[in-house]
């Protein structure tokens, strides 16, 4: 298990291709620690941003009467990769790590198997 300072750092020197990383909380929208990101792009607007679309997917998942568990979100854009993954089990309820990837460089089938490995280890 490794805490979330240690997660963060090794998202970001891990996964090949990002450039910022945040744990958020999305009951609050805060980001409870980030980082990465640059002068142009501030981790924790993105976080509290995305904290909106998380809601948004478990309000529709709601109405569906969806049971399933979201894994990840993806959004894609013309040079970069948004990846919204949601922290389970013990403690991470409430909680997601966002993961900014620059498409260019990044493989997008190792950043979710990566996060998805960090994600499992860390302890919140």
């Amino acid at each position: 298990m490794a805490n979330t300072e240690t997660c963060l750092k090794e998202a970001l020197a891990s996964i090949e291709g990002a450039t910022g990383v945040a744990l958020v909380d999305y009951t609050s929208g805060m980001a409870l620690g980030t980082m990465g990101g640059s002068k142009t792009f501030d981790l924790n607007v993105a976080a509290a941003g995305n904290t909106d679309v998380v809601r948004a997917k478990m309000r529709t998942m709601e109405h569906l009467g969806l049971k399933g568990q979201i894994e990840d979100i993806l959004i894609s854009l013309n040079d970069q990769y948004h990846l919204i993954r949601l922290v389970g089990g013990r403690g991470g309820n409430g909680l997601f790590l966002y993961l900014v990837l620059d498409n260019k460089r990044a493989n997008l089938a190792m950043a979710r198997h990566q996060l998805k490995r960090i994600e499992e280890d860390l302890e919140v």
